[in-house]
């Protein structure tokens, strides 16, 4: 580099204080000496953070983080490169200590934000079954109607506590390597869902079939899977197509057959009031959508045309 140039470039520092020069295309040198020389570098920063547990910048720990650089690229030996390892600065047990702590506090806090949050949603909810009582000529505060607030809050909270998990959390970690690739159905697995536009309930049963492709879920996996999302305001098309697409994700098999049958109780309690009426709703992915005969299959056995051992 020139005089001129570098006459240049000092000045552009100065005209922005916080650019950062990068410097690369360092020759190595068999003088390992060398390697502990100064390197260029704009940072300038003399406060050490890293016994706070933070990632350091200042100038003592870049230089340190560059002396292990060389040496780790050049021809060094092994007992080099350890020795090198050793040189960068250890966060002390008081340190790691209060990191450790800082963490607790945090969880703590999390946790009692999350308790405050609950509470102050589940007093709405009493607070507003108490106005529909009253909305619907009943007294709120007689004996019978005393604790329903509170009863009908808790129930409609578990009734929709779907929101609050994932699939991730139900399965578990319950997904095995397993070289088998024939159909697996589980069959009549209950549900109880709400339907999202009187929030009344459906009922019935949900039959869920995939193929492997290397990979199988745990069989109560499925059923809870399948409890995720029923356990929230729903229409049933929906809650069949999430089902179908959550086991994909789940296990990337080579197709996925959902079936969902349930009778709505917006159709019995209330409306046309038909009584023996059902809902049936499917869904299916890979092979079960291309191939007639295996969606074919899974429907007989789903059916009771076909027993699987």
């Amino acid at each position: 580099m020139t005089g001129a140039d570098e006459s240049s470039l000092s000045g552009a520092q100065v005209d922005q204080p916080h650019s950062v020069t990068v410097v690369s295309g360092f020759k190595h040198s068999d003088n390992r000496n060398e390697s502990s020389e100064s390197v260029p570098s704009d940072i300038n920063v003399k406060t050490c953070n890293l016994s706070r547990g933070k990632v350091c910048i200042c100038t003592a720990c870049e230089a340190t983080r560059t002396r292990m650089l060389h040496r780790m690229n050049g021809n060094t030996s092994a007992n080099d490169k350890k020795r090198a390892l050793e040189e960068l600065p250890e966060i002390s047990s008081s340190s790691a200590s209060s990191i450790t702590g800082d963490l607790s506090s945090v969880a703590k806090k999390s946790r009692k934000d999350d308790e405050e949050g609950h509470a102050e949603r589940f007093q709405k909810m009493q607070d507003a079954c108490k106005t529909i009582l009253e909305c619907i000529g009943e007294d709120p505060n007689r004996e019978g109607l005393a604790k329903t607030p509170a009863r009908w809050a808790k129930a409609l909270m578990f009734m929709t506590n779907g929101y609050s998990q994932t699939c991730e959390e139900v399965t578990n970690g319950a997904i095995f390597s397993e070289d088998h690739d024939e159909m697996v159905v589980v069959r009549n697995i209950d549900i109880h869902s709400l339907c999202e536009h009187h929030m009344v309930p459906f009922t019935g049963r949900v039959h869920i079939g995939y193929i492997p492709n290397g990979k199988v879920i745990g069989l109560s996996k499925l059923a809870r899977i399948a409890e995720v999302y029923a356990r929230r305001l729903q229409v049933q098309e929906r809650l069949t197509r999430q089902i179908a697409d959550a086991v994909v994700d789940a296990v990337e098999p080579l197709g996925v057959a959902v079936v969902i049958e349930c009778s709505h109780m917006c159709m019995v309690m209330r409306g046309v009031q038909k009584v023996g009426a059902s809902t049936t709703t499917s869904s299916v992915r890979g092979i079960f959508e291309k191939n007639p005969k295996t969606r074919a299959e899974f429907f007989s056995i789903i059916q009771g045309g076909a027993k699987m051992c």
